[in-house]
């Protein structure tokens, strides 16, 4: 049987440059394609230039300078390793996702499947592609926790059993396409949002390998969202919230949690659910 033929869509940070390695050991990969830079209007640019959205952004970059010195990622997913493409060749660069040449690309490449992790929201006829469709690795629990900082978010509502990401079928909607699988990772006393995330990134690159293999099969996965659940924006995330979320994990918030690895399956006829 012959491996799917993959277009992989993600960003430039460790955590992607990892699971596009993964997807490159799953499938055949056509091509890796990378932004370059947001899409840009006018108005665009007045919104980020309000005061309010100026001060966000400048103590949010101050946050992640230290929480990111000594590039922490990097050594997370690569140990002492250059983070890096293993097919650096296969690389395409464009000013954003939803380029024209996007879409020209995969109608040449006609792939069997277009897998994405960490890019901007995929729009228009691009979500028209891909033989058995679009794949999105989603940092959250979805429907319960979509958009953005689902992470911080599950801790902050004291929910830290909720921690995880979701591998789902993308439509036009945020995150809200056909669930594939939850992966919840390992959860102890001590871990931090960012090595919670990473963990669940890290769980969630293999489960999206074998994915592509089921796929492969011929098996038919994906279960329809059983409602809405939250969406949480960048801008709900305040300073605020920085300080109670720390303030609870110095308190003992994860004290003897010892929770293991979940991976929950969604296919049409059943619900799979394993502890690994």
């Amino acid at each position: 049987m012959s491996r799917l033929r993959l277009m992989i869509l993600c960003g430039r940070s460790a955590r992607h440059l990892h699971v596009a390695n993964t997807l490159c050991r799953a499938g055949e990969a056509l091509a890796i394609v990378q932004e370059t830079s947001g899409e840009w209007n006018l108005k665009k640019t007045l919104k980020k230039l309000r005061p309010e959205n100026l001060f966000r952004k400048t103590w949010r970059w101050l946050r992640d300078r230290r929480r990111y010195k000594g590039n922490p990622e990097a050594k997370f997913f690569f140990s002492d390793r250059e983070p890096r493409l293993d097919h650096p060749e296969l690389v395409r660069e464009v000013p954003h996702i939803n380029h024209p040449e996007v879409v020209k690309l995969a109608r040449e490449l006609q792939p069997d499947l277009i897998c994405v992790f960490g890019t901007s929201l995929i729009r228009g006829d691009l979500l028209k592609e891909g033989r058995l469709g679009i794949i999105n690795l989603h940092g959250g629990l979805s429907p319960e926790y979509r958009g953005a900082d689902c992470t911080f978010w599950a801790l902050y509502n004291g929910e830290p059993e909720k921690v995880g990401c979701t591998l789902h079928y993308i439509d036009s909607g945020i995150d809200t396409g056909r669930l594939i699988a939850h992966i919840s990772p390992e959860v102890s006393e001590g871990d931090s949002e960012l090595v919670l995330f990473w963990r669940a990134v890290q769980d969630s690159a293999e489960v999206y390998a074998e994915a592509i293999a089921r796929l492969e099969q011929g098996e038919t996965l994906g279960m329809m969202q059983p409602g809405k659940g939250r969406l949480y924006q960048v801008k709900d995330r305040g300073l605020r919230h920085e300080r109670a979320l720390v303030a609870r994990l110095a308190s003992g918030m994860l004290a003897s949690m010892a929770l293991p690895r979940r991976i929950r399956w969604f296919t049409p006829e059943t619900v799979q659910e394993r502890n690994t």
